[in-house]
C-alpha cells in the first residue's frame, strides 16, 4: 500500500473522530501516531504473508543450525541407592534415529538404540531397568572398568620400589578395580554446553582399593550425526600409579534379550593375542594364524568357539586381548562386528594397543534384562579397548605398553563406536 494513499484516507477520518475531545494539536499528534502504528502493522502482516508464501513454495532460506542444535538431550532420576544417593540417567538422541542412555552409576552406557537395514530401531546394549539390579547383579554392564580393567596377578605389583597389594576379587587375582571398582561408584554427570554429549567425573582417593594416588577422572560420551558414540577418558594423579580404563558395554546387534551373538560376524585385524592361563593371567604372545583366534577375515563367532583349542578352553570361550595394528591415523581400526540378520554393523576405532574380546562366557540366563527377557550364555559380547592384562607386572618388557601414570601427566584414551546398517 502506498503511504500517501494511506494518510489521505485514514487521516481525515481519525481527525473527525477525535474532534469532540481533543485540541487540534492533540488531534495531529494522535492521528500521526495511530497512522504510523497502522502502517507498521500492515507492513508486518504483508512481510509475514510473503514469508509464509515462500516457505510453502520451498523458497525460504534454511536456518543455519548451531552446534548441537539438532541433538535432543535430557535427564531424569533413574533411582536411589540404599544410602539415599540419587542416580541420574541422561539420554542423547540425534536426527538419524540413534539414541544413547547413560547413568551415573559406573558412568555406564545403559542403552544404545540404533536402526537396522529397514529403519527398525532396537537397543543393542545389555542392561537393567532399575538401579537395584545394577548394584546387586551387574557383570559390569556398560560401565567404566577401573582403576585397572582386566586382571592383575595375585593383586600385586611393584612401582618405584614399593609393592602394593590390591583386593583379590577374581580367585587369587584382581579384576576390574577390585570389590568396589569404578563400576560401583556414583559419578557426577553433566550435560556438555554444546548438547553433543555427557561428561562424568569421579575422584578416587589415595589408597582406594589399594591403589596409590588421588586420581581425578573424567569420561565424556559424545554422539554424532554419523551415528558414532565417541568415548574420551582423562585422568590425573598426585602420586605415581597404574591405570587402565575402558568401557565394558555388552553388545548384541540383534537387540538385547533376543538371541545369542554366535551368528554375529567378527573381524579383528590383529595378528597376535595375549595368551593366558585358566585364570586369565598372561603367559605370552601368540600368533592367531591357523587358530580359532584368526578373525582377520569376517568370521561367525560361533563357527569355532566350541573347538577344543587350549586358549578357548582356558577362557571358556573368547576372553582375550588382541593386539591392535597401529596405522598412520590417531585412531586405529580394532574391530568390526556385523549382525547378518538385522544388517547392523559396529566399527570400533581406538588409540589403545589392545582390544579385549569377551564372548559372554559367564552369562547363564539368571539375569533378566530391561526388555524382560533373560540373558543366556553368549547373549552379549564385549569389545574393550585397553592396555594388556597384568601390565603392571610387565613394565619395561618388549611389546608391553606402559600403564604407569605420574604427577604432571594426563592419561588420555579415545575410542569411537560407529554404527551403521547394510
Amino acid at each position: 500500500m502506498n503511504k500517501s494513499i494511506f494518510y489521505s484516507f485514514f487521516l481525515p477520518l481519525k481527525m473527525i473522530l477525535l474532534l469532540p475531545s481533543c485540541t487540534p494539536s492533540e488531534v495531529g499528534k494522535k492521528t500521526l501516531k495511530n497512522a504510523e502504528e497502522s502502517w507498521s502493522y500492515l507492513v508486518g502482516q504483508s512481510k509475514s504473508a510473503y514469508s509464509r508464501g515462500r516457505e510453502a513454495l520451498g523458497l525460504a532460506n534454511p536456518k543455519q543450525p548451531k552446534i548441537g542444535e539438532n541433538m535432543i538431550v535430557s535427564k531424569r532420576l533413574f533411582g536411589k541407592l540404599a544410602d539415599g544417593s540419587k542416580v541420574l540417567e541422561f539420554r542423547i538422541a540425534n536426527t538419524k534415529g540413534m539414541e544413547v542412555s547413560l547413568i551415573e552409576y559406573g558412568a555406564s552406557v545403559r542403552e544404545i538404540i540404533v536402526p537396522d537395514r529397514h529403519g527398525y530401531k532396537k537397543n543393542v546394549s545389555l542392561g537393567f531397568s532399575n538401579i537395584n539390579d545394577y548394584v546387586t547383579d551387574s557383570p559390569y554392564f556398560g560401565c567404566i572398568a577401573g582403576r585397572y580393567a582386566n586382571r592383575i596377578a595375585n593383586g600385586k605389583f611393584s612401582l618405584d620400589g614399593t609393592e602394593y597389594q590390591l583386593g583379590t576379587n577374581n580367585g587369587s587375582n584382581h579384576l576390574h578395580g577390585g570389590d568396589r571398582g569404578f563400576d560401583k561408584r556414583v559419578w557426577k554427570g553433566e550435560i556438555l554446553d554444546n548438547n553433543l554429549g555427557i561428561a562424568f567425573t569421579y575422584t578416587s582417593p589415595d589408597g582406594e582399593e589399594g591403589y596409590p594416588g588421588r586420581l581425578k577422572c573424567k569420561v565424556s560420551y559424545f554422539l554424532t550425526e554419523d551415528n558414532e558414540l565417541k568415548v574420551e577418558i582423562e585422568a590425573t594423579t598426585d602420586k605415581p600409579t597404574v591405570l587402565n580404563l575402558t568401557n565394558h558395554t555388552y553388545f548384541n546387534l540383534s537387540g538385547e534379550g533376543n538371541t545369542t551373538i554366535l551368528s554375529h560376524e567378527l573381524t579383528l585385524p590383529g595378528t597376535q593375542i595375549v595368551a593366558t592361563d585358566g585364570a586369565g593371567i598372561p603367559t605370552g604372545m601368540e600368533k592367531v594364524i591357523g587358530t580359532p583366534f584368526d578373525f582377520r577375515k569376517s568370521t561367525p563367532i560361533g563357527s569355532r568357539i566350541g573347538q577344543k583349542y587350549p586358549q578357548l578352553l582356558a577362557g571358556k570361550g573368547y576372553d582375550h586381548t588382541w593386539l591392535v595394528p597401529q596405522g598412520e591415523k590417531e585412531l586405529a581400526l580394532a574391530a568390526i562386528l556385523v549382525d547378518p540378520a538385522s544388517g547392523r554393523k559396529l566399527e570400533l576405532f581406538t588409540d589403545q594397543p589392545g582390544v579385549q574380546f569377551y564372548s559372554g562366557n559367564y552369562l547363564d540366563g539368571s539375569l533378566t534384562g530391561m526388555s524382560g527377557s533373560p540373558y543366556p550364555l553368549r547373549s552379549g559380547l564385549c569389545l574393550e579397548p585397553q592396555v594388556f592384562p597384568d601390565s603392571p607386572n610387565h613394565q619395561g618388557e618388549d611389546g608391553w605398553e606402559s600403564c604407569v601414570l605420574r604427577p604432571g601427566e594426563t592419561y588420555r584414551h579415545t575410542s569411537v563406536y560407529k554404527f551403521s546398517a547394510n
